[in-house]
């Protein structure tokens, strides 16, 4: 059985450097989806959308890769939507007041009658908390700056700075919300040594 490789079929944007800020088209993908407020650092509505998308994103691979179709690929990583009501909020050291969306990219081919069939064995095995305010979306990103940023997260904020000064600079202004793309998992990697995507719509 050949397994997909979703990060290589969507190299340009899951393959950033960390070199340059580069502009990409973001095409219309599809995600799994929960909603929370607050630092997703103390969190704990955080790291329940964290469970329930994992746990809904495994269930979808393993029942595609048994069902008629027999395909298999990789799980995606873990992504975030970030932004606050007051923007002068989102740039201060307090998290308590940002917004987020928590998210996991799923293969083009997921159906919603699969998602829900996923979500009612998930509720059936686990049932974890955040499994009722999760959702099946396509989120329409279109053009963006991006950059790999390699380092803990308290420390993005120049590289964010920098995105937005290439952005500006393009002519171009912030559109959308702040996305970053974690390619690390931070319960297993040094904090000076994580990767995260750093993507900002733009037009």
């Amino acid at each position: 059985m050949k397994k997909l490789d979703l990060k290589k079929q969507w190299k340009q944007l899951y393959g950033a450097k960390a070199d340059a800020i580069v502009a990409v088209d973001v095409p219309p993908l599809a995600y799994l989806m929960v909603d929370g407020q607050g630092d997703p650092n103390t969190s704990q509505a955080f790291q329940e959308a964290v469970e329930a998308l994992y746990a809904l994103s495994y269930t979808l691979k393993f029942a595609v890769k048994k069902g008629p179709r027999a395909i298999d690929y990789g799980v995606m990583p873990l992504e975030g939507l970030w932004w606050a009501d007051d923007p002068r909020v989102f740039h201060a050291a307090d998290k308590s007041a940002w917004k987020w969306t928590a998210m996991i990219a799923q293969p083009e081919f997921i159906t919603r009658a699969e998602v829900n069939a996923a979500i009612a064995e998930v509720r059936k095995k686990k049932n974890p908390a955040a499994l009722d305010r999760a959702r099946f979306e396509t989120l329409t990103e279109g053009a963006a700056a991006q950059i790999l940023y390699v380092g803990p997260f308290s420390a993005e904020g120049p590289t964010i700075q920098r995105m937005h000064d290439f952005i500006h600079a393009a002519g171009k202004e912030l559109r959308g919300k702040h996305h970053e793309i974690y390619l690390s998992d931070p319960r297993r990697t040094a904090p000076e040594k994580l990767k995260t995507i750093l993507r900002q719509p733009m037009g």
